[in-house]
């Protein structure tokens, strides 16, 4: 590895860094405001509960399921496919080993 191949590696990685630490502090000036609307789905819900409607409340309550669970099955869903392809090749690895052989 030559001189000018580590100092455009070390340039690249300068230039990863700085958009990394740009995005980041995009992220956090961002997010106070999406936590302002989680006040306004829970006055909006209290104010249906409040005049005998239900039925925002448990479909609300739905979506957060929704949302919790959703992560957890795409996981679970990798992880499968990730455990029958590799059973698959150790197959095919152990079925060529005693063709050759």
């Amino acid at each position: 590895m030559g001189i000018m191949s580590i100092k455009n590696y070390l340039c690249s990685m300068s230039k990863l860094w700085r958009k990394s630490v740009w995005i980041g502090l995009f992220l956090m000036v961002s997010g106070t405001q999406l936590l302002a609307q989680c006040a306004m789905c829970r006055g909006s819900v209290e104010s249906t509960v409040s005049a005998g409607d239900t039925s925002m409340a448990a479909n609300l309550n739905l979506g957060i399921l929704y949302l919790f669970f959703t992560p957890y099955v795409l996981v679970a869903a990798i992880a499968i496919i990730w455990y029958k392809t590799s059973r698959k090749n150790v197959r095919k690895a152990k079925g060529a080993g005693s063709i050759a052989g």
